[in-house]
């Protein structure tokens, strides 16, 4: 991840249309959401404290908030006009957010205390990190969550091999094509929207990892019982629970 990556979602006309477009390109994320609020144990009316990396436009914060009535969120993003954007649509719900502008991999040792948060939630974010990055992001976020807290993400992947990334890239591209509208020109065939996926990620620096990949990160940077919650193609929900050191039976375990 570089300062390109953040500078490409802090233009005007990238927040403008970024979540029409993302309907377009990820009308999945809506069911991605919906998988991660329901893997989590946690009773509606319990009072939570949520990190949001990468929150965007927030709707991943909206969703978390409307389940978890009495719970608050610290929503961190690089793009200042993004954060911008969340706060005018969350609404009312704006009033339990904290706002951080801020890169992942430099996020404030006053937010990211150990043990302050109780469920951490990414979406469409952490693929903008190389292996190294997400591992070393990760490891600094589960630290912050409190044993027994909660990390899901929503995400993308690569597959395994150059002949299935290819068959699943081609899949896509004539679904992007298809749900566009008519007179948006840059999806207007296929070749079209080829070129501008190609341009988007290249721009926005993407570096999805494949999904054995992504485990192994999330495994050693302390969700030792992470799961695959949910997968379609190229999309997936992974994460895990911390656990209790009580629990496992190791030395000093408090328990909570």
């Amino acid at each position: 991840m570089s300062s390109n990556s953040v500078n490409a979602y802090d233009l005007p006309e990238r927040v403008r249309t970024y979540d029409a477009d993302m309907d377009i390109m990820h009308p999945l994320r809506w069911k991605m959401f919906e998988v991660a609020l329901q893997v989590l144990p946690f009773h509606a009316t319990r009072s939570l404290r949520a990190l949001d990396l990468g929150t965007g436009t927030g709707i991943f914060s909206r969703r978390f908030l409307e389940k978890y009535p009495n719970s608050n969120v610290v929503a961190i993003d690089g793009a200042a006009s993004m954060l911008e954007l969340a706060k005018s649509r969350l609404g009312v719900l704006a009033q339990r957010v904290k706002w951080v502008q801020s890169d992942f991999r430099v996020m404030p040792t006053t937010v990211i205390r150990p043990e302050s948060f109780d469920v951490v939630i990414s979406s469409y974010a952490l693929h903008h990190l190389s292996a190294q990055e997400k591992l070393a992001v990760l490891k600094s976020v589960v630290r912050a969550i409190n044993p027994g807290g909660w990390f899901l993400n929503a995400d993308l992947v690569v597959a395994e091999t150059a002949d299935i990334e290819q068959r699943i890239q081609e899949i896509r591209v004539a679904a992007v094509t298809e749900r566009a509208p008519a007179q948006d020109k840059r999806f207007h065939s296929a070749e079209a929207t080829r070129q501008f996926l190609d341009g988007l990620e290249a721009a926005e620096q993407d570096q999805p990892q494949t999904l054995d990949t992504d485990m192994r990160i999330l495994r050693e940077a302390g969700i030792t019982n992470a799961e695959v919650f949910w997968k379609e193609y190229r999309e997936t929900v992974i994460g895990g629970s911390k656990a209790n050191a009580a629990r496992e039976g190791l030395p000093g375990g408090l328990g909570r």
